[in-house]
């Protein structure tokens, strides 16, 4: 007799993504798509035990960088090891089409100067055989994905497609035959399935030689024709990095950047979503823009700003790069493993150097705001990640307290840790109580986990397990059922996945089951696994016993099954 379902999930705490009571139940699944929730007659093909354990909708990455990175490894790791089961790529007007045959080069140069990404890896690891967004979305299709992906068209690669070379000029504006290229290209990746349109206007993107991102001056008639395609569309979604930066006070930007934003929400009838970040060296700016956000949505604008769950931060591992780098013998560092690094450092004449040359770099008092990321539990156990910048970890005080000085003791850290240690430098989102505050505001959404970008520097990717244990289990700032929700189900209904994001019959079959008084961070590793042995820092998770993309159990406490359900999410 053959069995009723393809899969069944038995007995578990079902967490479903509505915000509503979890409950205890089965989940039945055939043909990548769930069949029935509650008690589930018949056996499935395979079955799955899931008692002690919470059952949730696979959760929905709303901004990464994975454009590239796809190319060479289609898991869309570290993302995936955290429960994420849908990525949308392309954020920040950062994409690879449309392209004009032979400007691949220019595209993969300006991703690297702004996502910290290879340009060798990026020309290397993708095949470039399309020009137009929806060529790219079927190439991408092609692929062995383990996870889905949808995409926004970028704005950098739209302008410079039409215009070329003065796309990047501040004072150029488009021609109406240029204007009309480029609506013609978003038009047609939005019929493609292209989930929106991203722009840059910060100034701190640039392309190599320093010159802004193409986009970053466009004017108000050039934005608002964007909007229009999607208005037409009749979906999608505007995204934005903002211009919150610049010289003198940042309330004036504040105001003129929402301004304009809420009127392409307004013109467009789509939402629209941008980057909202916390400084000390601007403390009150989220205040403001929160403010501003309810003014415009209450004046009929969609806008949803979106956070981070902890500080945006620099990592510095002995296995890639130190805050004494650039002082005398530590260049010597350069080109070993990290054992031999460790080896190298225990030498005592080696060591001696290291600490005299440190002398002349950092001390303690310049390294306020670096913390040292990794935890010990009191009992023993596993060493995990911390990021909630408890002053008792930051590198001053511990410095202090050694009474010895800051190349000896970071030295003496590594030491113990046989170089495993992290330390963490917020240059975003620095305050844990900004970040509450913003996760407490209902405008705001969960978002800039980066996934994919500054490999060398940053990994963010991690966010829904930090959000999770740290903010859900120890903070309790919310309940778990509203956790999971603004994981999974908001993200998709902002993006309008309408088919993902919940746990009912009929949605997608994108599923995680988690051991919740397990789930923990491990500390960040260096590996060199990009192309060219390009490195990149990676975060796996404990407490994921099992994440199902399109109803097939693709990753078992984050080892991958070799399944690849996973899909192109386009915009229908």
């Amino acid at each position: 007799m053959s069995a009723a379902h393809d899969l069944v999930i038995r007995g578990g705490t079902i967490v479903d993504g509505a915000g509503g009571p979890s409950f205890t139940g089965d989940v039945a699944v055939s043909d990548g798509v769930i069949t029935t929730i509650g008690d589930v007659d018949g056996a499935g093909t395979q079955e799955l035990d899931a008692d002690g354990l919470l059952v949730t909708p696979g959760f929905v990455d709303i901004h990464t960088h994975l454009d590239a990175q796809i190319g060479w490894d289609p898991l869309g790791s570290s993302s995936c090891w955290h429960g994420v089961t849908s990525v949308v790529m392309g954020n920040c007007g950062m994409t690879f089409a449309p392209v004009r045959p032979g400007d691949s080069s220019m595209l993969a140069h300006m991703m690297e100067s702004v996502e910290d990404i290879p340009a060798s890896a990026i020309l290397d690891g993708l095949p470039w055989n399309w020009e137009t967004y929806g060529e790219y979305l079927d190439t991408v299709d092609d692929m062995a994905l383990a996870i889905n992906v949808g995409g926004l068209v970028g704005h950098s690669a739209l302008r410079w497609y039409a215009m070329g070379e003065r796309s990047v000029d501040p004072e150029a504006t488009p021609t109406p035959d240029e204007l009309a290229t480029m609506v013609r290209l978003l038009t047609e990746g939005m019929d493609a399935g292209a989930l929106g349109f991203s722009t840059s206007r910060t100034l701190r993107h640039t392309i190599p030689d320093g010159r802004h991102v193409p986009g970053t001056f466009a004017e108000s008639p050039e934005l608002h024709a964007m909007a229009a395609v999607l208005r037409d569309a009749g979906r999608g979604v505007l995204e934005a990095a903002p211009r919150f930066d610049g010289d003198g006070p940042s309330a004036p930007r504040a105001h003129s950047e929402i301004e304009w934003m809420a009127e392409a929400s307004r013109l467009s009838g789509r939402p629209f979503t941008f980057n909202l970040t916390h400084t000390w060296a601007n403390p009150e700016h989220h205040h403001l823009v929160m403010e501003l956000v309810a003014q415009a949505n209450g004046a009929g604008a969609q806008l949803r700003p979106q956070t981070t769950t902890r500080g945006i931060g620099v990592l510095f591992t002995f296995a890639h790069a130190t805050p004494f780098d650039r002082h005398g013998s530590w260049r010597t560092l350069a080109g070993k493993s990290l054992a031999e690094r460790v080896a190298y450092i225990r030498d005592p004449s080696v060591r001696a150097q290291l600490i005299a040359d440190g002398s002349t770099g950092p001390h303690g008092s310049d390294l306020a705001n670096f913390y040292v990321a990794d935890h010990s539990p009191s009992s023993g156990g596993e060493v995990v990640a911390r990021f909630d910048c408890n002053p008792a970890t930051e590198v001053p005080a511990l410095v202090a307290a050694s009474g010895v000085s800051a190349a000896e003791w970071y030295l003496d850290l590594v030491d113990r840790s046989n170089g495993s240690a992290i330390i963490y430098w917020p240059v975003l989102n620095q305050s844990l109580d900004a970040i509450n505050e913003m996760l407490e505001d209902p405008n705001i959404v969960l978002g800039l986990a980066d996934g994919g970008a500054h490999v060398g520097q940053i990994l963010d990717a991690s966010q829904p397990t930090w959000f999770l244990t740290y903010w859900v289990r120890e903070r309790q700032i919310c309940s778990v059922e509203r956790a999971i929700q603004r994981l999974s189900a908001d993200g998709a209904a902002l993006f309008g996945l309408s088919d993902r994001g919940l746990l009912r019959p009929g949605m997608r079959a994108d599923i995680n089951l988690i051991d919740w008084d397990s789930l923990a961070l491990p500390l960040p590793t260096f590996r060199h696994d990009l192309p060219h042995g390009a490195g990149r820092f990676v975060q796996g998770a404990r407490g994921y016993e099992s994440t199902i993309v399109g109803g097939e159990v693709t990753f078992v406490r984050g080892d991958h099954t070799g399944a690849s359900a996973g899909v192109v999410l386009r915009g229908s």
